[in-house]
């Protein structure tokens, strides 16, 4: 029995769908290498682009610089006295306010002084009595009326006149307080009316115009310690600003307990900035110098000693080689060279870990105290976040 099996010729209708993941996959695997190729060559030129090296850098500078003898010392004033009275005695007036500057001979305070005021009126009535009796036997004595006993005796009685009102008037200055000399008066302690005794505080009078900075060094520096020595002070209370001075003398005796040596510097203080009694940190600067700095981020300590990156030209490109250094004094922040570098070369301080000799350089900034340096690292630091993100970004399909 037969039957109809269709027709034999191809329907191109129907052919399966898994057909044309055939043919993707046939076409996938022809473009390839062109996708790989074209993938290749764009990593290559984005390496090429990334090969200069980001980096900062700093001059090799050539300054001052000293070595330095640390030490505490105590400010004073270069004159000072507290203010108080040698007698007991109601006050009359009082002539300063609190931080008054103040002159030599500038009344301050006045004691009571009428009953000494009495006396003086009467003891120069005296006297004026005495001097007229004098110049009457003088008189007599030229035409032989009266006896030399007389006028000597009359001069002495004069002259005892004369010392009462002395004594009178020194007893009247002790009423009157002056200021001994030039300087600023502290807060006062009294009030008119107060009655003060012999050795109240009535206030105290310095004369900061100059500082005696008073501090102790160890006495193994005692063979480089001499008058006009360079010291530089400062002060936290202050804002850490420096005070230039020199050593004005030094003590006679060496403290046998610590070993250390007391010295005296002078600083000039004119805007009355430093105020007696405070806390210095001094620095004394010996073996004064020129020498090369450079910033200490620019060292790369090694096992066989200190190196740094410098820059140099090659071929028109700023590249960078290692070099061994021989460093000196440490600063804060900076350090010194003494061998190695010339004035006027560029060390790389930002970077410097991630170059090799040879690497080309794109310089960011010159760290010569210029620029913000921080804000240019910031500035860096997101570019390169944001770079990263863009990459990452375009890798997802």
């Amino acid at each position: 029995m037969f039957s109809y099996q269709g027709s034999k010729h191809l329907d191109l209708h129907r052919v399966p769908k898994r057909s044309h993941g055939l043919q993707s996959s046939l076409l996938l695997y022809l473009f390839m290498p062109l996708l790989l190729l074209v993938t290749e060559n764009t990593a290559f030129a984005e390496k090429v682009q990334d090969t200069a090296k980001h980096v900062i850098i700093s001059p090799v500078v050539l300054q001052e610089i000293a070595d330095r003898i640390e030490a505490l010392g105590t400010a004073r004033a270069t004159e000072s006295v507290n203010i108080s009275a040698n007698i007991t005695e109601k006050v009359t007036r009082i002539n300063f306010e609190d931080g008054q500057q103040v002159k030599t001979g500038d009344i301050l305070v006045v004691l009571e002084q009428a009953e000494e005021q009495a006396e003086l009126k009467r003891a120069q009535a005296v006297r004026g009595e005495r001097k007229l009796a004098l110049e009457r036997l003088q008189q007599l004595e030229k035409r032989q009326l009266s006896t030399p006993d007389e006028i000597d005796r009359t001069r002495l009685e004069l002259e005892q006149a004369e010392a009462s009102i002395t004594a009178i008037n020194t007893r009247i200055s002790d009423r009157i307080i002056r200021a001994p000399f030039d300087g600023i008066v502290g807060l006062r302690n009294i009030s008119v009316g107060a009655l003060v005794e012999t050795g109240d505080l009535i206030a105290t009078l310095d004369d900061t115009r100059q500082i005696k900075l008073d501090f102790s060094v160890p006495s193994i520096f005692l063979s480089e310690l001499k008058p006009g020595l360079k010291i530089k002070a400062s002060a936290s209370a202050l804002a850490n600003k420096e005070f230039l001075g020199e050593v004005k003398s030094i003590d006679s005796r060496i403290d046998p307990v610590t070993r250390s040596i007391k010295v005296r510097a002078m600083l000039p203080n004119a805007d009355g900035h430093i105020i007696p009694g405070i806390l210095m940190q001094v620095d004394l600067l010996r073996n004064i110098r020129q020498a090369l700095v450079i910033p200490e981020a620019s060292l790369l300590p090694l096992a066989d000693g200190q190196y740094v990156m410098v820059r140099v030209e090659n071929n028109g490109k700023d590249t960078v080689e290692k070099r061994r250094v021989e460093i000196g004094l440490r600063l804060p922040g900076y350090v010194e060279i003494l061998k190695g570098l010339t004035a006027g070369e560029q060390v790389v301080t930002h970077g410097n870990d991630k170059v090799q000799p040879g690497d080309v350089l794109d310089v960011l900034a010159v760290d010569d105290g210029s620029v913000d340096i921080s804000s240019i690292i910031k500035a860096q630091g997101k570019n390169a976040q944001i770079s990263k993100g863009q990459k990452t970004a375009g890798d997802n399909p």
